[in-house]
């Protein structure tokens, strides 16, 4: 009895599935840039929401008697122009920088992902006169069309976010679109179509799931290039407006001192510089750990 309990018992199958979600994690949890992308976002994100908890100066309050002082126990990162806490200015201005990244984005995904779905599922004339549109806008450069646009709205952070996510929003037609019209010709979406279930349940249930992965490192990957758009556009004058922080309007008011005070421009671009590329690895992570493909 005890032999053919033991021959008749399962033995683990080495090869068995493992869940998606868990194979994803696994995946990126390996991936070393991935994960060191994930730090440096996560830090930058921690310190802008931390920014009202932390004991640092008013980040608009100036003072005369430490203007474009180096910086010291006093004031870490130095003092700018008008004495103001360089340090101070950071912290409040990543939330500007992150912000600007993620609204943008969010504006780009909630215009251009339901415009791909419809054209790519549809096609027709719907997707004629999308795609022409899109190939329109596409035809000009994007930064070019960002600081058109919040020049047109006029200078704010608000209107900076509106002008990027508009620039951004072709990007995530065309690659919906492309997504869609790959899931639409899958034999489980024709034996849906056959069974007469619903085009909205056809589109929310099978075929948008199934597009978002690309879609997903697509947005991360937009975040960088956003925040990036958002410190050129406050470089010119057209995003955050003084006295509010922001790091491009630091690096325009640094591009002045830069022989006096050259930590006024150190700070703000090597923030910058970190923060695109943590985002830029994360979503090279993400394409990753969400391949299909890969094992």
């Amino acid at each position: 009895m005890a032999q053919a309990d033991l021959v008749d018992s399962p033995s683990p199958d080495p090869g068995a599935s493992v869940p998606r979600d868990n194979r994803v994690w696994r995946k990126f949890r390996s991936h070393r840039s991935a994960m060191a992308g994930a730090f440096l976002v996560g830090f930058f994100v921690i310190v802008a929401l931390a920014a009202p908890l932390l004991p640092i100066p008013d980040p608009a309050a100036t003072d005369w008697g430490a203007v474009r002082k180096a910086p010291s126990w006093a004031h870490w990162m130095g003092t700018d122009e008008i004495g103001r806490d360089v340090m101070s200015r950071m912290i409040w201005g990543a939330q500007a920088s992150l912000l600007a990244g993620v609204v943008s984005v969010g504006i780009a995904i909630g215009l251009g992902v339901p415009l791909g779905l419809v054209a790519g599922y549809f096609g027709g004339w719907i997707d004629a006169i999308v795609s022409r549109c899109t190939e329109a806008v596409l035809a000009a450069p994007f930064l070019i069309l960002a600081i058109a646009l919040a020049a047109f709205l006029g200078p704010s952070l608000t209107n900076a976010m509106i002008a990027i996510g508009i620039s951004a929003t072709p990007i995530f037609i065309r690659l919906t679109r492309g997504q869609v019209m790959n899931v639409a010709a899958e034999d489980y979406i024709e034996a849906a179509r056959s069974i007469g279930t619903p085009t909205h349940r056809i589109l929310g249930r099978y075929i948008l799931p199934n597009a978002l992965p690309p879609i997903l490192v697509q947005a991360t990957l937009t975040v960088a290039t956003a925040i990036i758009a958002e410190a050129s556009l406050s470089f010119l004058g057209l995003g955050q407006q003084p006295p509010a922080p922001s790091w491009g309007s630091m690096l325009n008011t640094a591009k002045n001192f830069l022989n006096q005070a050259p930590w006024m421009a150190m700070w703000p671009g090597v923030s910058i510089f970190l923060v695109v590329l943590g985002f830029n690895l994360l979503g090279d992570g993400l394409r990753d750990a969400l391949d299909p493909r890969e094992t």
